[in-house]
């Protein structure tokens, strides 16, 4: 199911979506990030063996997308739309909810591929597939961590209209995210697992912070801005290490 939340991959033949379920998938998002990491990697050294290097980092990237419907992307677009044109609580919430793409949504999502890309074309293949893995995995617990300390924000009173499943996230699964996500650091040199960790850690507290200052909360479009932040995060150290 949560593969089924997360990616376009065709799952939904094989699962059967459960409501009373749902609660608990937040706890795999990790793992997903572990599937959507390893398929992108695998589309950027394919890609890598016929085409230069940024243009094969292009194509990667898109393809990577495909995977998951920008699903992540959307929500980063939709939140930079919200907190930068709204002020007031109802107004992010009501922007949030625009399906339209507005002028601050455009430039973040612009400015956030333009960062990845750039980035990824610092790096040699192999430092560079090693951190795309890692930036989906660890970017996705981050953002999953979130739902232990934030209530999430609904923009109507009726639950029927709830898109965003609103998780039961306890602390053992915190801790299984954790430990999922843990091995995804190996991946990197070991001049990154402390700069990483203090850049995932960073992102997550600048999200708490900001999202219960504007709104007392999250959203599933926060969560998915939260992704893209702690996964452009990893990506950042890899490059400043490997430049100096």
């Amino acid at each position: 199911m949560a593969v089924m939340f997360l990616t376009r991959l065709p799952v939904a033949r094989l699962v059967h979506y459960d409501a009373a379920l749902s609660p608990g998938m937040a706890r795999f998002f990790p793992l997903v990030g572990w599937l959507v990491g390893l398929l992108s990697a695998c589309i950027l050294w394919i890609c890598a063996q016929y085409l230069p290097w940024i243009p094969a980092i292009i194509v990667a990237t898109s393809l990577s997308i495909l995977l998951t419907g920008a699903f992540h992307e959307d929500g980063f677009a939709d939140m930079c739309d919200a907190f930068g044109g709204g002020w007031e609580k109802e107004q992010v919430l009501l922007i949030m909810k625009d399906s339209r793409l507005g002028t601050y949504g455009t430039l973040g999502l612009g400015l956030m591929l333009a960062g990845k890309i750039s980035l990824l074309a610092s790096l040699p293949l192999s430092t560079a597939i090693a951190a795309l893995i890692a930036g989906h995995v660890l970017s996705r617990t981050t953002a999953t961590s979130l739902l232990l300390t934030l209530p999430y924000v609904r923009d109507t009173e009726d639950p029927a209209k709830v898109k965003t499943p609103v998780s039961d996230f306890t602390s053992l699964d915190l801790l299984f995210t954790l430990l999922t996500a843990a091995p995804a650091l190996l991946l990197l040199p070991a001049s990154c697992w402390l700069p990483v960790i203090i850049s995932q850690l960073a992102v997550r507290s600048w999200a708490a912070w900001y999202y219960r200052k504007r709104i007392g909360g999250y959203t599933g479009d926060c969560l998915g801005g939260a992704q893209q932040l702690g996964e452009l995060a990893v990506l950042m150290v890899a490059g400043s290490i490997h430049a100096y």
